[in-house]
């Protein structure tokens, strides 16, 4: 893959060799996210469970103190008076079947997050072929299937992310914007390292954290150490 000069510029500025300490790491990071638009910069995390057993998988979902820096569109699939509690809550779009029918006959997908009330998942599970690939099917266990619609959208609004390992075993997370800086991406980071950490799988066996990159949209990876962690 060629890579462009700004790119390359950047790269000749990181020591692949070397792990950096969180601070240096999110500083050189940010500094070399030299796009016109804002980067995000993301958070990939390999470790040493083995995604293809189910006692090993590590998902859930956490709020970022900071938030991510992007405007999250909700779609909240519910019924009756949570209509409007998701609403009031700042949900894009609440409702039931019609949106349903929105999706699966039209293809329509201008959501980011999709939130849905226990009593829908009947529903909502008719949706799984087109939610699921693209990571949007709701859940349970990050939270997106719940009674409580009004926090959840609240959450998704506020900067709740949802991790999960991908089929090897690497954990990719937006942490933030380049913007944010180094002190906002560090706390951003932090919360979520300690939920993966509290994640660990009780079959894991040997180092748990492999290793820890992070990147801007258009920049080189930092390696990052994860000797604070202990794990």
């Amino acid at each position: 893959m060629k890579h462009g000069k700004k790119y390359v510029d950047s790269a000749k500025l990181v020591d692949r060799n070397k792990v950096y300490e969180q601070n240096e790491a999110l500083g050189l990071t940010c500094s070399n996210a030299k796009a016109k638009f804002d980067e995000t910069i993301e958070l990939h995390v390999r470790l040493g469970v083995d995604s293809r057993h189910a006692d090993q998988q590590v998902r859930g979902a956490v709020v970022l103190p900071n938030g991510t820096g992007k405007n999250v569109r909700v779609l909240a699939l519910c019924k009756g008076d949570n209509v409007e509690a998701a609403k009031a809550a700042g949900a894009e779009y609440a409702g039931s079947d019609e949106f349903v029918q929105k999706i699966q006959g039209e293809g329509w997908m201008e959501f980011d997050v999709v939130i849905a009330t226990p009593d829908m998942m009947g529903v909502v599970g008719r949706l799984g072929k087109v939610l699921g690939p693209r990571g949007l099917m709701p859940s349970p266990k990050a939270g997106t299937v719940t009674p409580d619609v009004a926090k959840a959208v609240s959450e998704a609004k506020a900067g709740k992310i949802e991790y999960r390992l991908d089929k090897t075993n690497i954990i990719h997370c937006p942490i933030g914007k380049a913007s944010f800086g180094v002190e906002k991406l560090a706390e951003n980071l932090d919360t979520l390292m300690s939920a993966i950490v509290k994640a660990k799988p009780a079959a894991t066996k040997g180092q748990y954290i492999k290793s820890c990159v992070v990147a801007s949209t258009m920049g080189p990876g930092v390696k990052v150490s994860t000797a604070k962690y202990g794990v």
